[in-house]
C-alpha cells in the first residue's frame, strides 16, 4: 500500500468513532418530540409527595424555592416540603423553617455531599412512611405548578423512577448561559424525550428527579460521587429499573453566568462523569450482552460518548484533514464522506436542539459563541477525573423567577 493509500484508510478508520457517536445523537434528535400534559380527566391526585430539598449554606435562595413548592398545585395535605440541611455553617435551617418548610439538619464531618444528603432523605421519609414517593429539587430552584400532578398521573402509569425536564431559570444572564440553555435542551431534552419514546431509560438529572418509596427499598440510594444523579441511574439500570422521562412538569435552576463560577462547576462535572463512567462501563456492557438489554446498552452508550464540545472538534479536525488528504492526491474520498456524514449529523442534533429552545433563530444565533465556548470547555476537560463527592458551592447570578411551564 502506497504512503497515501495508507494515510487515506487510517482517516476513514479514524472517522467511524466520532461518526457513530454524532449518528447516535442525530437519531435522538429525529425521535425527540415534546410531550403533552398527562390527561388527569376522571382522576384526583393520589400519590403522597416528600418533596426533599437538599442544601448546603443556601440561606440567601432557600425562602425562594420553598415558596415554589408550596405554590403547586396539588393537595397541601398530600405533599410535605423537607429541607435536609446538610453540614450547614449558616442559617439555612432557620431560613427554611421559617419559609414553612420541614428541617431535617444532618451533621457529617466524615460523609459530606448532595449524595449523602439524599441517601439521609431518602431513609428518613421512607422510615416515617408518609410519603409514597419522593422528589429531589435543589435549593435554587423553581418548579413549574403541574410538578406533582405529572408526577402522580407517571407514577399511575406504573413508573417507579421520574425524571422531569429540567432547564435554565436565568437564560438571559450572558452569552454563556444562553448557550448552556441550547446545551441542556440538548442533553436533557432531546436525550430524553426520544428515549421515552424508545422506552428507554432518560437517565436522572439531579434536578426533579422522582422515586416510588418501594423502589427506595428495593434499590437504597448509594451513590455518592459529585454526579450521584448519573450513578444512581446507573445502578438502576443494572437493577431493571427505566426512569421515565416527565417532559410536562418543570424545573428551572441558576446557572453561574461567570467564566470562573462556571469552569468550577463544568470542571467537576465533566471530570466525575469521567470517573464513574470508567468505573460502570464495563459493567454495564457485561450485562447488557448477557441480558440481551437495549436499555443498559442505550446507557452505556450514553457514559461513552464524548461531550459535544469534543465531538464536534473532532469531527471538524478529522474532516479539515481528509479534505486536504483529498486535494493532495489521496484516495481520501471515502474518509471525506464519513466525516461528512458525521458533520450532518450534529447539525441536525443542533437544529433540533433550537427549535425546541422555543428560540428558534435567536439560538441559532447564539452559536457564533460556539468556538469561543467549545475551546475553554476543552480546557476544562483537559483535568483529571475525580469521584470527590464533598459539596462545592457555586456561585450564580440572582434571576427573575422563570418558574411557569
Amino acid at each position: 500500500m502506497t504512503l497515501p493509500g495508507l494515510a487515506a484508510a487510517m482517516l476513514l478508520v479514524a472517522a467511524v468513532p466520532p461518526t457513530a457517536a454524532a449518528l447516535y445523537l442525530g437519531v435522538l434528535a429525529l425521535l425527540a418530540r415534546r410531550a403533552a400534559p398527562a390527561d388527569a380527566t376522571g382522576r384526583g391526585p393520589a400519590t403522597r409527595f416528600d418533596v426533599i430539598v437538599p442544601a448546603h449554606d443556601e440561606e440567601s435562595g432557600i425562602a425562594a424555592t420553598i415558596a415554589s413548592l408550596r405554590a403547586l398545585d396539588y393537595p397541601s395535605e398530600r405533599y410535605r416540603v423537607v429541607v435536609v440541611a446538610d453540614n450547614c455553617t449558616d442559617a439555612t435551617a432557620e431560613c427554611a423553617r421559617a419559609a414553612g418548610a420541614l428541617v431535617w439538619e444532618r451533621n457529617d464531618a466524615e460523609r459530606r455531599g448532595k449524595g449523602y444528603a439524599l441517601a439521609h432523605g431518602f431513609a428518613a421519609s421512607v422510615e416515617e412512611g408518609f410519603a409514597e414517593a419522593v422528589v429531589v429539587v435543589d435549593a435554587d430552584t423553581t418548579v413549574s405548578p403541574n410538578l406533582l400532578r405529572e408526577l402522580d398521573a407517571a407514577l399511575a402509569r406504573g413508573a417507579d423512577a421520574l425524571q422531569a425536564s429540567y432547564g435554565i431559570r436565568n437564560p438571559d444572564a450572558s452569552w454563556r448561559t444562553r448557550l448552556l440553555t441550547l446545551g441542556f435542551t440538548l442533553f436533557h431534552d432531546i436525550r430524553s424525550l426520544a428515549r421515552e419514546r424508545l422506552r428507554l431509560s432518560s437517565g436522572l438529572r439531579g434536578n426533579g428527579m422522582c422515586f416510588h418509596a418501594d423502589l427506595l427499598r428495593r434499590v437504597p440510594h448509594r451513590a455518592f460521587s459529585i454526579v450521584e444523579d448519573l450513578e444512581y441511574g446507573l445502578q438502576l439500570g443494572l437493577a431493571g429499573v427505566r426512569v421515565a422521562y416527565v417532559g410536562a412538569a418543570h424545573v428551572y435552576g441558576d446557572m453561574p453566568s461567570s467564566t470562573d463560577a462556571s469552569r468550577s462547576q463544568r470542571a467537576r462535572w465533566e471530570r466525575g462523569r469521567r470517573a464513574v463512567g470508567r468505573e460502570y462501563a464495563g459493567r454495564l456492557l457485561r450485562e447488557a450482552v448477557r441480558r440481551r438489554d437495549v436499555v443498559l446498552l442505550d446507557l452505556l452508550l450514553d457514559v461513552v460518548v464524548p461531550p459535544l464540545s469534543r465531538l464536534v472538534a473532532a469531527l471538524v479536525v478529522g474532516w479539515t484533514v481528509a479534505v486536504a488528504a483529498a486535494a493532495l492526491g489521496a484516495p481520501a474520498a471515502s474518509a471525506v464522506a464519513v466525516w461528512t456524514v458525521g458533520a450532518l449529523a450534529i447539525v441536525v442534533y443542533l437544529a433540533r436542539g433550537c427549535a425546541l429552545t422555543g428560540n428558534g433563530l435567536r439560538a441559532a444565533a447564539d452559536l457564533v459563541y460556539a468556538p469561543v465556548y467549545m475551546l475553554w470547555k476543552l480546557t476544562v476537560a483537559a483535568g483529571r477525573a475525580t469521584r470527590n463527592d464533598e459539596w462545592v458551592r457555586t456561585s450564580r447570578a440572582v434571576s427573575a423567577n422563570r418558574g411557569g411551564a
